[in-house]
């Protein structure tokens, strides 16, 4: 409501509603998370992969909450799969009692949580442990984080569930460009912000200018193919070959692509709890 009148360029890091694909944005509006529509499916994919086939989805009540569990749902049905109740949850709440109760009489020995770390999805995990009504978790990228694990406790272990991110060279790459900079670049949506500065930077070199419509017609240019590709701690290089006039294609540490609506394709890593930590398992 503000930005876009405006003409402000907004690249978001962590925005993953399947309904920023289709906002009327004028193209000011970029991500370089991919949507929770892809990861619905992937996590939907995942989940039935490991053999189960019911589950029980509590979300957090919001855009976010609501299109990652439809996006879930539909997937997971599609893939046979049963899901016994879904039911939204408020954040901010001191007792989750009654919702847990709901959810558990479904009769569903796995509960799916799409909220908040630090806010009601972990209020829900609690209660279900500490009521005994679940035992087994899975999770997606806003339930991702060290602290979940540090407030919870034995109860997350062999919990699962998805995150965007990859294992590519520049995954990797940007480890170690952030540990250079004293910075841990492991943890949720990191290697995404880190990708989204970057974009705004090589587009204004591109365009030469730092107007906001200028800045806005470059970023499609740089983010893709054709053009030298760009890693992580080589902004420099990317700087210079667009100042001299050639092109860039920036890959950065989360493969950037992005798609004709200026959203990333992304990838997603499978983590599981283990050994006091989420462990990557897997990248689909």
């Amino acid at each position: 409501n503000t930005a876009i009148p405006n003409g402000v360029v907004m690249i978001s890091p962590s925005a993953t509603s399947p309904a920023l694909t289709t906002i009327e944005d004028n193209g000011y509006f970029f991500r370089t998370a991919p949507s929770d529509a892809r990861q619905g499916q992937v996590l939907a994919d995942i989940v039935k992969a490991r053999g189960i086939n019911s589950v029980a989805v509590t979300y957090t009540n919001n855009d976010y909450g609501k299109g990652l569990a439809d996006s879930f749902n539909g997937a997971f049905q599609a893939n046979g799969g049963t899901v016994e109740m879904t039911a939204a949850h408020e954040d901010g709440k001191g007792d989750y009692s009654a919702e847990v109760a709901a959810l558990a009489a479904s009769g569903a020995e796995h509960l799916v949580v799409f909220g908040y770390l630090d806010q009601g999805g972990k209020g829900i995990i609690q209660t279900s442990l500490d009521t005994g009504a679940f035992e087994n978790f899975i999770l997606a990228d806003g339930m991702i984080g060290q602290s979940l694990i540090d407030n919870i406790g034995a109860g997350l272990v062999g919990s699962f569930g998805t995150v965007p991110g990859s294992e590519s060279d520049g995954a990797k790459q940007f480890l170690d460009v952030a540990k250079a900079g004293g910075v841990d670049g492991d943890g949720p949506f990191r290697a995404e912000s880190y990708d989204a500065a970057a974009l705004i930077a090589l587009a204004m070199q591109a365009s030469g200018s730092t107007d906001r419509s200028a800045i806005q017609s470059k970023i499609m240019e740089v983010a893709n193919a054709p053009g030298t590709q760009i890693l992580p701690g080589e902004l420099a290089k990317g700087l210079k070959i667009l100042a001299d006039g050639g092109d860039v294609d920036y890959v950065g540490a989360s493969n950037v692509e992005l798609t004709s609506v200026g959203e990333a394709s992304g990838s997603y890593k499978e983590l599981e709890v283990t050994s006091g930590a989420f462990k990557t398992i897997a990248v689909h």
